[in-house]
């Protein structure tokens, strides 16, 4: 069986550089999952028998590690569907609030994940006034440009911690700073970030923050919604669906207490091994700029910000569809978000950071974890070479 990072297209071998889309579910992840699935699968609804005790156990232990990793309560962790679930609860869940208070005017940036910006996309149709703050080439936004666009009616800010395409992390701490005398509500994708960027996630000011399980090397299907309460006060969210009244009602239906357990055992290795992880991802990223140096790659976005596993860049002279056709069965890697990538339109994240149009059509994003073995750089390097002629 191959190596997490690798798959196998007969003799070749195709190293897999997309773990910004997805990761391996982690070993010791999985055996939890089945032991969930197989042996101690009862409904955490069911109070009346040691199976449904046990799983609510389960559900229990995992909101616990989940809430560990960014310092919250456990009780402010509401378990969904994944990361963009998450967002729509935050985003949609706070338009009653808005229109009772008449607070109508959002804060974002323009490099958010399409799961954000298009709730933002819903809620500008039903006359919320939503304002998009710019990033510079960098691929960061600048705190001050969010901070001076509060006005009295901003019912909500919304920056996200880490660009999914960039890699660039977002001044978050900065962010919350500026936060701290106005009421807005500060919400927070953390899909990217989440189990990897530590310190900035752990503010009390972000009163909502969205996570994924298959970021973290746990199943699919399974996220969160971080709600933090202010006092004793909970985020004022009305619910996208109705019954049940699980997860305190904003997400009701049956927990899928194995994808839950996953993601907790997930979460807690994360912050376990976070160090260890951070190093080998750092020490894999130089072997890439190293493996990459022949082709004089341009990379896009300030690396002073960007998480060590991710890497975007193009190669002069190529467009970014045929490197990945001459990539095929040696390097598994996207030219943008895994969400969009169907389209085929320009990333509206290096459109926004103004970059020029022939870098934009040659992005590659490369993204790698502590697990990826090593790539066949000379090889990888000849195919492009090919291309030039």
């Amino acid at each position: 069986m191959p190596a997490f990072g690798a798959l196998e297209r007969g003799v070749q071998v195709t190293v897999y550089l997309d773990a910004s889309a997805t990761t391996p579910v982690d070993r010791r992840v999985v055996d939890l999952v089945i032991l969930h699935m197989l042996e101690e699968y009862g409904n955490a609804g069911s109070r009346t028998h040691d199976m449904g005790l046990a799983a609510q156990r389960a559900v229990a232990s995992a909101r616990r590690q989940v809430a560990k990793v960014v310092d919250c309560q456990h009780d402010e962790v509401i378990f969904t569907s994944g990361a963009t679930e998450a967002n729509n609860i935050a985003i949609l869940g706070l338009a009653a609030e808005g229109e009772r208070s008449a607070r109508r005017h959002i804060i974002a940036t323009a490099i958010e994940h399409k799961a954000v910006l298009e709730p933002l996309d819903r809620l500008a149709a039903q006359g919320f006034e939503v304002d998009l703050v710019q990033p510079d080439d960098s691929g960061r936004v600048d705190p001050a440009a969010v901070i001076e666009r509060l006005r009295p009616d901003t019912l909500l800010v919304s920056v996200m911690a880490a660009n999914n395409e960039t890699g660039i992390i977002q001044p978050i701490d900065e962010v919350c700073a500026g936060l701290a005398n106005h009421p807005a509500y500060l919400h927070v994708d953390a899909a990217q970030a989440f189990g990897k960027v530590i310190g900035p996630l752990r503010r009390d000011r972000i009163d909502l923050m969205a996570i994924s399980g298959h970021k973290i090397f746990a199943p699919k299907g399974v996220g969160a919604l971080i709600a933090r309460k202010r006092g004793f006060r909970r985020p004022p969210l009305t619910p996208l669906t109705v019954g049940g009244g699980q997860e305190r009602g904003l997400r009701p239906g049956t927990l899928p207490v194995p994808l839950i357990a996953g993601l907790g055992l997930a979460a807690e290795l994360a912050i376990r091994e976070n160090d260890e992880r951070q190093r080998a991802c750092m020490a894999y990223r130089t072997d890439v700029l190293n493996g990459l140096a022949p082709l004089n790659p341009i990379v896009h976005g300030d690396q002073a910000h960007a998480m060590p596993h991710v890497l975007n860049v193009a190669l002069p002279g190529l467009d970014s569809e045929a490197v990945m056709v001459a990539w095929r069965d040696v390097l598994a890697v996207s030219n943008g978000s895994a969400c969009t990538s169907a389209s085929y339109e320009p990333s509206h994240v290096l459109v926004a950071m103004g970059l020029p149009g022939a870098q934009i059509r040659g992005a590659l994003r490369l993204s790698w974890s502590h697990v990826t073995e090593a790539v066949n750089w000379p090889e990888a390097v000849s195919r492009v070479r090919d291309l030039l002629g």
